[in-house]
Parts: C-alpha cells; structure tokens; sequence
C-alpha cells in the first residue's frame, strides 16, 4: 500500500527543513526526501572500507543506576531501594538482581556508573548527539549516525547506512533519532517504525513481496515528490533528486532490507533467545519490542552501520520498583541475547552496542515508591566492538549521588565508538552552515582509556 501522509507535528529544525510528508509501503515510515538525498550523496562519497557498526539501545526517562549496574547494598533502605546485587560471570562485579542475564555474560559487557553532563532534559538528543542540545552551531549539531553515514558511507546500496528502529513517542523527544545537522538531511535517519497511529508491530514493517509493478500509481508518487521538492527547495540542495529517485524506490523494494526485518527467517531458536516483546506503547514512551534488537542485529548484517532504537519508558516518579519488575526481564532478555549473538556470529570486533538514557534517578526514594531526575550521574553498557570487557568503569560514593571516581562524559562513550568505527577524532573537520570548522568531538575528548 502506498500513501502519502499529510503534516506532520514536528519540524526537523535541524535540517532547516519541515518533513512535511511521509512515504508509507506496507508498514514502512521515512522522510520523503531523506532516502533521495542520502543515495545522492552515498554517490559522491563511495563505499566504505570496512563495515563497522554501532547498535544504539536508548532507554526514555532515565533508568535508575542504582537498580541497574550501581547496587547500593549498604546504603540506608530510602536509597537502597528493593532490589539486591547478584554476582556476575566476572568475579568482583555485581549488578542488579533484575538482570541475571546480562550478569552471566558480564565479561563480554562494559558497566560504566559514573555518566556525567547530562543536560537534564527528557530527550534523547545527548545519546544520539553526544552534545547538549544547547549551544548549537549554524544548522545543528548532527547525530553520530549522520557523522557515520557522511564520513563512512553505504556498505550495501539497497540498505541505507543510518536507520532509525526509534518509534515517534508520545513525548517527542524521546522518539528523537537524530537529524542530519549542518551535514544535511541526506544524513538524516531512514526511519523503519512509526507511533501510535501508525505501524509499530515487527510483522507489519516487513515489505512482504512488494515489487516497483505494486505501486499502482507511481506518476502520482514522484509528483508528490517533485511538488515537495519546489515547495522547500531554496537552497539548492535537492538538486539531483530525479537521478535518485528511482534508487530510492529500489532500496524501499529491495530484498535485502525486507530479508533483514523479517525477523520469520531468523533462526527460530535465536528468536527464541530475544523473546517476545509488546507491541503496546509504554505510556508516552516506547513500546518494549525485545525484536528490535535482533532486527538491529540483521539490519547491520545486510549493510547498516548506525542503528538506533528505543525501548519502553523509565521515568518512574512513582511504582519505580514494580516498574522494574516488569521492564528489566525484557531489556534483561534482549541485551543478553544480542550480545550472545554478535559472539556467536563472529560480529563481536566489529559491531558496538551502548545502552543507556538521557540521565540517571534521585538516590532517596520519594513517598510514592519512585525516584526523581537526577542528571548529576547515571549509567551506561558498552559491549562488542573489539572493546576489552569484563569491567566497570567509573564509582558513584556511598548514596550514588555523584561520581566519586572516573566520572565519563556522553562525548567519551561517542569518542569511543567514532573510534571502534575507524574514525580519526582529529584528522575529521566539516563545516557547519556558516563556514565555521566543526569536529567529531570537542579538542581534548578522548575515547575511554579502559576499553580502547
């Protein structure tokens, strides 16, 4: 089924650019003219030399470090909160009793405790940005993938290098998967999964056996597209378009994207292993799709280099505990099983996995069982990507409320990643749109010592 959307809520501001249609195909959602523009400039920038990857997991509302990776046994019970260390296949290393499964691969896994600078607002922008979201230079910072996608380029011409599994969320700026920045919307995210009133079910995003002779009425599709074109087009940058456009509709039809997020051909045992997620949306959050890792997993198999996603909502000012309770076991589930899977299928050197959210939670519980915002510290897991696992990094004090020792910073862990994908952190200057020299990461940013 093709169909064109009509305004959407949100303006792209980054992009200078308000993404004001939509391309729908089965259960399939982008930008209308994010695919063209990538694929012009995927033309001039070439293949890339290796395929690196990075999996972007992020948690909306600010999971609980004290829960999670930061168990404070011995603080008073108003901070200690309901949850018990557990011992982890790493002696030494203990985590929270909600994650069995990740603490028996902990030796593949990096827990850092001590993430700082975190804006404090309820938003995505720092872990697909790694900046905050103000200042910004002329036409916005853009995301890691958009950096990865410009400097690295497609490793299969029918899978875009930058692919968002980020549902639109209630609250906006959780749904936040990155822009292209100064760097254009060409380097914007393909987006694979909508929200609440469109698609979000893993079955429906697959372009089960659709063909360029389905879409019934092209003439219509590529006026539309030429009309968005005249209506934005101030700035020359669509130039090009019409070349592209008829790729674009390849990579929308191709089998190698359609094989990648069909999750049916996926070894049942291994889909076994993610479990079955739920569909329904997490409040004004995401909904808790385990699939969404594995497909991530597939998606960088078939050629992508930058997947994000979001998983469920974290921001529990009250029934913080029971919330856990029943969140934990499913991203507990699905991280365990993905970092399994890049062992097993010899990805481990390759492909980086981070998991975290916007900040961290209040070490006192308030009287409604929950715990505040609290951007002074939170937490964050690394795993693959060559990285030396097997440790902690970083110390909170006694009460978890600041970084005793290490504290990391959002640009470290992108340091890092940019540097697991090859990326030369000094050599890699572009220019921002008023000519002004902008890098990777600010001047004396480097990656994590530890793991690099």
């Amino acid at each position: 089924m093709l169909t064109i959307l009509g305004k959407s809520d949100r303006a792209a501001a980054c992009d200078r650019v308000t993404r004001r249609d939509f391309l729908q195909i089965g259960g399939m959602a982008l930008g209308g003219l994010t695919l063209p523009q990538l694929l012009s400039a995927e033309a001039q920038a070439g293949v890339g030399r290796s395929h690196k990857a990075i999996i972007n997991v992020f948690l909306p509302g600010g999971p609980p470090h004290q829960d999670m990776w930061d168990i404070k046994a011995d603080a008073p019970s108003e901070i200690r909160g309901e949850f018990n260390a557990i011992k982890t296949n790493v002696p030494g290393i203990e985590i929270g009793e909600m994650f069995p499964l990740i603490a028996a691969q902990a030796d593949k896994a990096i827990f850092i405790r001590t993430m700082v600078g975190a804006t404090g607002g309820h938003d995505a922008y720092q872990c697909m940005t790694a900046r905050p979201l103000m200042p910004a230079p002329a036409g916005g910072w853009p995301s890691a993938g958009a950096w990865i996608s410009k400097l690295k380029g497609p490793v299969n011409q029918s899978v875009p290098p930058h692919l968002s599994l980020c549902y639109k969320t209630d609250h906006g700026p959780w749904g936040y998967d990155g822009d292209g920045g100064f760097l254009g919307i060409a380097h914007a995210p393909f987006k694979l999964v909508g929200g609440k009133s469109e698609t979000s079910k893993t079955d429906n995003m697959v372009l089960q056996g659709i063909t360029l002779d389905r879409l019934q009425d092209r003439n219509s599709l590529l006026g539309a597209l030429d009309h968005f074109k005249r209506d934005i087009d101030n700035s020359g940058r669509m130039k090009g378009l019409d070349t592209f456009t008829e790729q674009a509709l390849g990579i929308l039809t191709s089998s190698t994207l359609a094989d990648a997020l069909d999750i049916s051909k996926e070894d049942p045992k291994v889909l076994e292993r993610y479990g079955r997620g739920e569909t329904k949306f997490r409040d004004d959050g995401a909904p808790k799709m385990t699939e969404n890792l594995l497909i991530a997993r597939r998606l960088v198999e078939a050629g992508a280099r930058v997947v994000s996603l979001n998983f469920s909502r974290w921001d529990h000012h009250g029934d913080n505990f029971n919330a856990i309770r029943q969140d934990g076991p499913l991203l507990d589930r699905a991280v365990a099983a993905l970092i399994q899977d890049l062992h097993e299928r010899g990805l481990d050197q390759d492909v980086s996995v981070v998991v975290w959210g916007e900040f961290g939670r209040t070490p006192k519980i308030n009287s409604n069982a929950g715990r505040d915002h609290w951007p002074q510290v939170s937490c964050a897991l690394l795993a693959g990507g060559g990285m030396r696992t097997g440790q902690v990094i970083g110390e909170t004090n006694r009460l978890g409320e600041y970084a005793k020792d290490r504290p990391v910073s959002f640009q470290e862990v992108w340091a890092t990643l940019y540097t697991n994908m090859g990326l030369n952190l000094r050599s890699i200057r572009e220019f921002d749109l008023r000519g002004r020299p902008q890098y990777l990461v600010d001047d004396g940013v480097q990656p994590l010592k530890e793991v690099v």
